[in-house]
């Protein structure tokens, strides 16, 4: 096989990940590593999905051992290696990247190790990642060199898509990420699905996106997945195999533009091991010396000590806060039951909402309206309890009426005749109406 360009210098490696399942990430990163196979570069194709783990599945091949077995140490990582058309090498089913970051470093450095020798025998290294925010895809993503976010014209993709661009530059991705469209109808309607995105990139994260390119929906594409041929195996002249050197084209020129990685995937991944082992380790430590359980009040009230002081003294770094508050959330949703719902409601009426600037409060409200269109649907709200139906009165709550003292004021310039009931409800039918 004939040494790639790039490989006197270092190994490229491409992570292909998308924010939601059916996109089509894993057609695209077989046929982008077979594309590559048949130009003659040296390809390693690492199955990363831990849902499905069918990159093997969908070329017709059948593993007998995985990733997995590799980390029990039944086998060496080189024993798993498939060989496809091409001389495509793949790992299959790498179910077993969680478990790598939960082994000690002595454990997982022979199979570190054994990455780190087994890349460097190839041109590319491409990743196929499980779909969505979990932390196995995250990682990959941040070990990679180039990160291909796949999307197609489907709104749910680009929204899930925007979440995953999100989370990515919020816990410190500093690299644009490229976006490929598949199963569009034709350049314009993928040049279109693209500007969506970078506009909202650009809008709300401050950086705009990369457009690495397109895949035209077509049926000889939907067959290939059928019949376990990827369309990259068929002539070059067919236009669904072109269509993927042209994409591999793309791919080399942005290579191209992006400075050298210091360091490859295995170097990545036993960093990411020994912190995690480290953390485990302080753990271990800290619980050691404890003679006697704690109460569980006890040990809440010094957490929440813990976190007031350290956002404290983060007071600059909005994505601690960000993250510290959405573990919170999830804690609270675990359980969404009447309690949950009281302590919501609580925490929003406690907020100090006078002191949000017109145009936030305005953006925060018709947000809180959208929020409440997804709890109870207008088609479902005849589905409410017949008491709330019936005694629609008004009554007080600071976000509508402001603050008490307030109030007071606006009763004692009203007539004597004027009932509180009377003022509450005109006050009310004024928000309402927006005056």
């Amino acid at each position: 096989m004939t040494l790639g360009k790039h490989n006197s210098h270092q190994t490229r490696t491409i992570v292909i990940t998308g924010g939601k399942g059916g996109v089509g990430k894993t057609s695209v990163a077989l046929n982008l590593a077979l594309t590559l196979a048949r130009q003659g570069k040296r390809v390693l194709l690492l199955d990363g999905d831990t849902d499905l783990a069918n990159v093997s599945i969908m070329i017709g091949l059948y593993p007998r051992q995985t990733l997995a077995n590799v980390i029990t140490g039944e086998c060496r990582l080189e024993d798993t290696l498939l060989e496809a058309d091409h001389g495509l090498h793949i790992v299959p089913g790498a179910s077993g990247v969680q478990e790598c970051l939960d082994m000690t470093p002595q454990d997982s450095m022979r199979l570190l190790r054994g990455l780190g020798q087994l890349e460097k025998r190839y041109d590319y290294v491409i990743t196929d990642t499980p779909a969505g925010l979990q932390a196995a895809s995250l990682h990959m993503i941040a070990a990679a060199e180039l990160a291909c976010v796949v999307v197609t014209p489907d709104p749910a993709s680009l929204t899930d898509a925007f979440s995953l661009i999100k989370v990515l530059k919020r816990r410190g991705y500093r690299r644009r990420p490229s976006i490929l469209v598949n199963m569009a109808q034709g350049a314009s309607q993928a040049r279109s699905v693209f500007q969506r995105l970078d506009s909202a990139a650009q809008r709300h994260l401050g950086d705009g996106l990369h457009y690495l390119g397109a895949v035209w929906r077509d049926e000889t594409l939907r067959q290939s997945v059928l019949n376990q041929h990827p369309v990259a195996l068929l002539p070059a002249s067919d236009p669904s195999c072109r269509q993927f050197h042209t994409l591999v084209d793309m791919l080399d020129v942005r290579l191209a533009q992006l400075p050298p990685r210091k360091a490859g995937l295995a170097a990545y991944w036993h960093s990411v091991s020994r912190r995690q082992s480290a953390g485990k380790t302080g753990e271990k430590a800290a619980e050691a010396p404890s003679a006697a359980p704690v109460p569980a009040r006890d040990r809440c009230q010094k957490a929440i000590t813990e976190l007031e002081s350290a956002l404290n003294e983060s007071a600059g770094d909005p994505m601690l806060r960000y993250d510290a508050f959405n573990r919170l959330f999830a804690l609270l949703g675990r359980t969404l039951d009447a309690d949950a719902i009281e302590i919501i409601q609580t925490g929003l009426a406690a907020m100090p909402w006078e002191t949000l600037e017109p145009e936030r409060r305005l953006q925060l409200a018709e947000h809180l309206r959208h929020l409440a269109e997804q709890v109870v649907p207008r088609a479902d709200r005849s589905l409410r309890p017949v008491d709330s139906v019936a005694n629609d009165e008004p009554v007080y709550d600071r976000v509508s009426f402001g603050e008490q003292d307030r109030l007071v004021r606006v009763l004692k310039e009203q007539p004597a005749d004027i009932s509180l009931d009377q003022l509450l409800r005109s006050l009310s039918l004024k928000d309402r109406n927006g005056s």
